[in-house]
């Protein structure tokens, strides 16, 4: 995958995956990508390995495929597409017919909207606004995304956001490996509900601040030690 999703938000660096496309290429290994949650336009791209001007083997799609709909897909090119004939492969949510118009319908109005150059622009504003507004704060280690997927990487876990998140500021929150906050927004989403955002998130984090922890290993946490 090009952004780990469940491993908090860690992009992939384009660098990496032109190696990873060429490494495959040396071997005669087939590279396969999971876009179920980067594709659709969600990185600000079509695909989110397409940042890095490359094209995978295979990739599966679902999810945002059907906006909800349950589909699922596997796209292939070249040699790998002519591994599968009729009959090899089951799947659960597939292509049947209602799932594929769906789907289509959804192609159509995406591209109609250009919904990834959308994402595209609201990722300078989100990325920005929390950047600003969250600089300072003790308890912030990172802040990570591309396009209209983004998280911050707490120094604590951050679980119990998630109820606060919806009763405090009314704003739907996952957590992922228990210490980022992982926000999707819509991709309809415009620039004065990204701006809401970004206030309801500070909010939330600024009644939760707890002053970091001093680090003995931290060289320069004992050097300050020491000077006192």
């Amino acid at each position: 995958m090009s952004i780990q999703g469940e491993g908090g938000i860690r992009v992939a660096s384009a660098d990496y995956l032109r190696e990873l496309r060429a490494l495959c290429d040396q071997r005669g290994w087939l590279l396969m990508l999971d876009e179920i949650q980067a594709g659709m336009g969600r990185t600000g791209a079509w695909f989110g390995h397409q940042h890095a001007g490359i094209t995978p083997d295979a990739m599966t799609l679902a999810k945002a495929l059907g906006n909800g709909f349950p589909i699922g897909a596997c796209l292939a090119r070249g040699e790998v597409a002519d591994l599968f004939s009729p009959g090899q492969h089951g799947s659960t949510f597939g292509g049947n017919p209602l799932a594929c118009r769906v789907g289509c319908a959804v192609l159509d109005i995406m591209v109609r909207d250009d919904m990834p150059q959308r994402a595209a622009v609201l990722e300078a504003r989100l990325l920005t606004g929390w950047r600003q507004a969250l600089g300072n704060h003790p308890n912030v280690l990172a802040i990570r995304g591309q396009g209209l997927m983004a998280g911050i990487e707490l120094d604590r876990s951050c679980k119990e956001l998630v109820r606060r998140a919806s009763e405090e500021q009314r704003l739907l929150i996952t957590v992922t490996r228990d210490t980022t906050i992982r926000l999707l927004p819509p991709l309809i989403c415009d620039e004065a509900q990204i701006d809401d955002m970004v206030a309801r998130v500070a909010r939330l984090l600024a009644s939760n601040a707890v002053d970091r922890p001093v680090r003995l290993t931290d060289p320069t946490a004992l050097a300050n030690l020491q000077g006192e």
